[in-house]
């Protein structure tokens, strides 16, 4: 296998595991709490949801045309 296909296949499962993270955190109570007060998730829940988010298509990108 080569090393870009490799890094990318982590790369997809991390991105996948980070998006799990942040759907799992903006479902708690406390999340739920802010996003009503301010109509925002917290900084933590966004960084996982973005990060997984680009982690996960970059990883995606590279095993599908890693070369």
């Amino acid at each position: 296998m080569k090393d870009t296909k490799l890094v990318g296949i982590v790369l997809l499962v991390a991105g996948v595991i980070m998006l799990f993270f942040g759907w799992q955190s903006s479902e708690s109570l406390g999340d739920q709490l802010t996003e009503a007060l301010t109509g925002r998730f917290t900084d933590e829940t966004m960084f996982f949801i973005i990060g997984g988010a680009i982690a996960a298509v970059a990883g995606l990108y590279l095993t599908l045309r890693g070369r």
